[in-house]
């Protein structure tokens, strides 16, 4: 009698060849609750304010087919998008500087060529792997993200130093040949400065639009920094205590400005970045869940195509939408300081990873870089609660020292 043996191969998992623009079996949970968030320790609830609020108009369940699901399909296709996007080149700089003060953000194509483009997916996919490998209570496949609804994360936040700068991958992005221009001229000069980078992404099955919110608050404070950014950017500064001319400066003179790189083509079915144009001079909040017209909840950057990125003012009013698609929507970032904002941030970028910049990023990374020998507290611990970033920093001199 003839015994056949068959080698018996692992079971798949959903991870095999893991992409972050390519069809994926990633997402779409059925277990996970429609609007459910966890709290630092990974205990859920649903919370109807703040930045995890519910979405009120979400469908009934996290299915891919489900009739509500498909009506909510079926309305985006018919709706979604910023009718006359304005989609610049990196060399239109007049343009983009216009758009950018006129709007808020300004989406500018060809940010990243081929080889770069291919190395921010690659570490997208590796980084989101590591979030995704904590497993979710009960019989929910993912761990939700701390203070966030479910299938959504940062990069960022989610990084036990609350930053990207000890990658290599996200330290390469700082000084590209098509975004230093441009940030030169929107800052008015080259001695902006180094705030952070992460960025946000939604898997598929994020069903839930995600409030409307700003990344800051202007101080409306005018130093002499600021007054002399004015000065360089054309602003006539006739009368300084005049409300009018303090109003322009202010609103020419943002803080911080983030790039958001384009991993995939953005499109109405794919959670694509909803802002709001003009709402970065704003001193009102941006409205509730329930109160946002239809018009913001459309107002996405659909059209914009991979190796493109958003240059946001982090205070215009933003957010992300529903991603129906079996793509995993990535928008890493980097983040950028002012001029006039220039002075000590967290030494979240380690000392050997500041050694391989480009003499200008070094000099704009000067204020994040860490001592030679030293390892920036939970720099490489990727976790979506608090508790697990906490523990990370507690434990820091098990990666305190560079090896």
């Amino acid at each position: 009698m003839l015994t056949q043996c068959f080698e018996i191969s692992p079971p798949m998992s959903e991870f095999d060849d893991f992409t972050v623009y390519k069809d994926t079996p990633v997402g779409w949970c059925e277990n996970t609750p429609v609007n459910e968030t966890m709290d630092a320790g990974g205990n859920p609830s649903i919370q109807a304010t703040g930045f995890p609020a519910s979405d009120p108009r979400a469908p009934a369940t996290r299915v891919y087919d489900h009739p509500d699901v498909q009506q909510l399909r079926k309305e985006l296709k018919t709706n979604n998008g910023i009718r006359g996007l304005d989609v610049c080149q990196p060399h239109e700089l007049d343009r983009i500087e216009h758009c950018f003060f006129r709007d808020g953000f300004v989406v500018v194509t060809d940010l990243l060529d081929a080889d770069h483009l291919q190395k921010w997916r690659n570490g997208c996919a590796r980084v989101l792997q590591e979030i995704l490998s904590i497993p979710g209570i009960g019989n929910r496949k993912y761990m939700t993200e701390t203070e966030r609804l479910p299938h959504r994360y940062s990069y960022g936040t989610s990084s036990a130093s609350r930053q990207m700068l000890h990658n290599e991958v996200w330290a390469s992005m700082i000084d590209l040949p098509n975004t230093t221009p441009i940030l030169t001229r929107i800052f008015g000069g080259e001695s902006y400065c180094m705030n952070g980078s992460g960025g946000d992404l939604c898997l598929p099955g994020a069903i839930e639009y995600q409030t409307l919110h700003s990344d800051l608050r202007d101080s409306y404070r005018i130093p002499k920094l600021r007054f002399e950014q004015a000065k360089r950017q054309g602003i006539k500064i006739e009368d300084p205590d005049d409300d009018r001319v303090r109003g322009r400066i202010v609103a020419m003179t943002p803080p911080c400005i983030t790039i958001n790189f384009l991993m995939s083509d953005l499109t109405w079915e794919n959670g694509p970045i909803r802002q709001i144009p003009g709402t970065h001079w704003s001193i009102n909040p941006p409205p509730s869940q329930s109160a946002e017209p239809a018009w913001m909840r459309y107002s996405t950057l659909v059209g914009a195509p991979a190796g493109a990125g958003v240059f946001r003012d982090n205070r215009a009013w933003h957010g992300a939408t529903p991603n129906l698609s079996r793509q995993v929507r990535a928008l890493p970032n980097v983040e950028y300081g002012a001029p006039w904002t220039q002075g000590q941030r967290s030494k979240t970028m380690p000392f050997e990873i500041w050694e391989s910049l480009t003499p200008h990023a070094k000099d704009i990374c000067e204020c994040v870089r860490a001592e030679p020998g030293q390892w920036p507290n939970g720099a490489g611990v990727m976790h979506p609660l608090v508790a697990g970033r906490r523990a990370a920093n507690e434990q820091s001199p098990g990666i305190g020292n560079a090896q």
